[in-house]
């Protein structure tokens, strides 16, 4: 938990020593000392609080956290405490459990999960010691979330020593206007109230945020060296704070360390597997191979080529994938189109903590380790790794493959996340281990471990300045490939996460396209930015408006700086500007606005300090906006901070319309396998914000190109063919959507989140197919048998799926058949009814 507890004043002389803060001082003696007694608590009496998350709220989705089956995972926590001495009331089974936390008095109080407690609005005035923030932002106590008027309520269930609470909700999702604030602001009172009930009230010795990830961590202050004045260090005080955290999410957990005190055990993502085929997709590749097989000449041929016409129609592949070419080249590129398919990785399920992985899962994901090394193992032989029969194989590459696969399916075969937990919240050391992706990474391994990322004088690394090189090369030459010239500008979206896992691939994408270098001192450490000269480059410096993540920002100053710095030595560069379109366009800016060569310069754009996220996501999920121009609003009023080459930010709003209208297109990275475009909605909040504000910049849309390079196959797709992508490998698919069903409440919610993350796409750049949602559609809603699946397990995220269809109906985005909507609004009606606790007639 890194604390700043002193340091060197501003001025010369004495001023200059080194000195303490007392109240920093103060905190970190308390944090010691809570540890302290923490260690010192007999298990039998120790308090426990641990906090399910709930986002968004009210959508089926208590107890949410990324790629987590949250209850059986907390089930197997609750036994596994249980059995170490503490004392806990532990339920009947997971679905008891779930129970007790979702139902018990609920529906009485209309709430989304039992409410424990009720904390009288007095008592709360009382003690809260920052009342006049608050109100200041929400109105007198004790407000309107989770309040009844007279009291706040407090979400949660108590299992002996065991307290497993629901942490209330930012408290502006579904509020437009509150998404448009610039900075940050005070959390509700129901929030404040719910950390020092756990702290105060409840007598918690520990506190374990359970899974990826809360709010805490993101409410306003400073993003490292936080103090008193900021909230996380506010709510958190000095209360011993664990985080289970997923092994793959570095960026976000490094936030999680430095703005709430937290002491992280990773856990596992899912197994990764291959795609495949299904249903009709199967039958068409039948129907290629049988067609590949037969004489040009033969009329057998040409009746099979017109069925693979008639089924790719019915799969809406045709005329999306392939374009209108002779029949040999059609029936090829379909057959490219469905191997693609087949080999997509994706997430099967999710994980559980205490489970360790099944013998098929290892050998998926050795499978898939093998292939992202390109290194040919036969099936049969992964098979005898998986069962550990000792492998012999000459060749010294393989040999190493080899090893390193055995080392993998050992640490796989075992749970080492619950003693781990346990280990934890008895105060003992958690040691460290990094974070990323197991398929390229497997050094996580194994998981329960404390998690860390980089060093940050190092990024980007050599490998990745050559590595962003080529993928530079390889999205230009897509741009060029769809009939455009060489772009003069491009919109990049930065993330942490993908920037730390590829040692600083995206930012070396970004400086390549420039034309620009990273400077490195005689230390190897980060200086700043030099300019390739154009003889060098080949061709103009290409000006990139770039946006960053908070977490980009928080995390990677250094970077920031650099990427400042590259952009103004471009525009300082005594060079043509038909060969330098970054001075070209600052140069015009400059003379429009009669500003300084600084300012117009600035191409790096993020969220005021301490704040994160466009809130674009918030504001599609609430579905309360009426046109684009409010996504577009939205999204301007929080990422348009530029930071320049000295890191501080200054609002400009009109330069961020001025670069833009010279954008030609928008471009993200995807981070990593088990994350896709339509699976979290900080893919639609970044780069579909962006593109949003950019059609409203240029008065018409742009193209959006996602870059894929997760799998160690690079592959640059427009938008559309990466949404149509994933619809197919993953909410189409039986081994997706069956794997998320497995996991019951939580399943069906992933479901609806692909949904709503689809529609989040043709809000903000209009860039879906219409046929996804026809398949949507017919999947998961006009299937009783699936619809009754989906509500029996989840009634609030089932009725959210039809009522996202039939919003993209009324919206535009597709023109379903009369009798197609018909039963759709007929079946939402009833989703409704039944979540409502209307009996349906038989």
């Amino acid at each position: 938990g890194p604390l700043l507890f002193g340091g060197r004043g501003e001025g010369a002389g004495d001023e200059r020593q080194m000195r303490a803060v007392p109240e920093r001082v103060e905190m970190l003696a308390a944090r010691v000392a809570r540890l302290i007694a923490l260690r010192q608590t007999p298990r039998a009496k120790r308090r426990l609080a641990i906090v399910l998350f709930n986002f968004p709220p009210n959508g089926g989705s208590v107890g949410s956290a990324a790629y987590l089956s949250v209850y059986r995972s907390l089930f197997n926590t609750l036994q596994a405490l249980r059995g170490a001495g503490y004392e806990v009331d532990l339920p009947q089974s997971v679905n008891d459990l779930r129970s007790r936390i979702l139902d018990g008095n609920a529906t009485r109080f209309g709430t989304p999960a039992n409410v424990h407690c009720h904390l009288p609005v007095d008592d709360y005035v009382r003690r809260e010691t920052w009342l006049d923030e608050i109100e200041a932002q929400w109105g007198p106590a004790p407000g309107r979330q989770q309040s009844d008027g007279r009291s706040i309520q407090v979400l949660g269930t108590q299992f002996g020593q065991v307290f497993v609470g629901i942490q209330p909700a930012f408290g502006y999702e579904g509020d437009p206007m509150r998404l448009l604030f610039e900075s940050g602001f005070a959390p509700t009172h129901a929030f404040s109230a719910f950390y020092r009930y756990l702290r105060e009230d409840f007598g918690a010795h520990a506190l374990l945020h359970f899974g990826t990830h809360g709010a805490l961590e993101f409410m306003p202050g400073k993003h490292t060296g936080l103090s008193g004045d900021c909230w996380p260090d506010r709510l958190i005080g000095d209360l011993p704070n664990f985080y289970l955290y997923a092994a793959n999410n570095p960026s976000e957990a490094t936030i999680a360390k430095r703005r709430s005190a937290a002491t992280l055990v990773s856990y596992l993502t899912p197994p990764v597997v291959h795609a495949g085929l299904y249903s009709k997709l199967h039958d068409l590749k039948d129907s290629i191979d049988q067609w590949r097989a037969l004489p040009p000449s033969n009329g057998e041929a040409e009746r099979l080529a017109d069925l693979i016409e008639s089924q790719a129609a019915e799969l809406d592949l045709s005329a999306a994938d392939v374009g209108q070419f002779d029949t040999n080249t059609r029936i090829t590129g379909l057959a490219e189109s469905l191997a693609e398919l087949e080999a997509t990785l994706i997430p099967q399920g999710l994980h559980v903590v205490g489970d360790a992985m099944s013998r098929n899962d290892r050998l998926e994901v050795l499978t898939a380790m093998a292939a992202v090394a390109e290194t040919p193992i036969e099936p049969a032989a992964l098979s005898k790794l998986v069962d550990a029969v000792p492998m012999k194989d000459g060749r010294a590459d393989k040999a190493d493959t080899v090893s390193r696969l055995a080392d993998v399916n050992r640490l796989l075969s075992q749970d080492h996340e619950l003693g781990a937990l346990v280990s934890a919240l008895d105060g003992n050391y958690v040691r460290p281990a990094p974070g990323g992706d197991l398929l390229q990474a497997p050094e996580i391994l194994p998981t329960g471990r404390n998690t860390h990322a980089f060093d940050p004088f190092r990024l980007p690394t050599t490998f990745a300045i050559q590595e962003g090189a080529r993928q530079a090369d390889l999205m230009l030459q897509r741009f060029a490939d769809d009939g455009h010239d060489l772009p003069e500008a491009v919109a990049f979206v930065l993330w942490g996460t993908d920037n730390l896992k590829s040692g600083g691939c995206p930012i070396s994408q970004v400086l390549a396209l420039m034309g620009v270098g990273a400077r490195f001192d005689t230390y190897g450490r980060l200086a700043g930015a030099t300019l390739i000269p154009l003889s060098d480059l080949g061709r103009p410096r290409i000006d990139v408006v770039v946006t960053l993540s908070g977490i980009f920002r928080d995390l990677l100053p250094h970077q920031t700086r650099l990427l400042a710095e590259a952009a103004y030595l471009a525009a300082a560069a005594d060079e043509p500007i038909e060969r330098n379109f970054i001075r070209k366009h600052a140069l015009a800016h400059q003379a429009t606005h009669n500003c300084d060569l600084e300012t117009a310069a600035l191409r790096v754009f993020s969220n005021a300090e301490g704040t994160y996220g466009s809130n674009v996501n918030h504001l599609i999920d609430g579905g309360t906006w009426c046109a684009e121009e409010e996504i577009a609003d939205t999204y301007a009023a929080r990422k348009s901070f530029a930071y320049g080459r000295g890191g501080e930010p200054t609002q400009h709003k009109e330069l961020l319309e001025d670069v833009l209208a010279n954008v030609d297109f928008a471009y993200q990275n995807l981070e990593s396998v088990e994350l896709g475009v339509t699976t979290v909605d900080h893919y639609f909040d970044t780069l579909g914000g962006i593109s949003r504000c950019l059609e409203r910049a240029k008065g018409t849309t742009v193209p959006v190109y996602i870059g894929d390079h997760a799998n160690g196959r690079s592959r640059v797709r427009t938008l559309t063919e990466q949404v149509a992508l994933e619809t197919r490998t993953r909410a189409l698919n039986p081994k997706w959507y069956e794997g998320m069903l497995e996991h019951g409440y939580e399943g069906v919610r992933h479901i609806e989140a692909h949904v709503t993350n689809t529609v989040g796409w043709s809000a903000t750049t209009g860039q879906v197919s219409p046929w996804v949602y026809q398949h949507l559609t017919q999947t998961f809603v006009l299937d009783e048998v699936m619809r009754e699946r989906l509500a029996a397990l989840n009634p609030a995220a089932s009725s959210r799926v039809a009522n996202r269809l039939i919003e993209a109906h009324e919206r535009n985005y597709w023109s379903p058949d009369d009798d197609v909507l018909a039963a759709l609004q007929d079946a939402g009606e009833q989703l409704e009814d039944r979540l409502e606790g209307v009996e349906i007639a038989a």
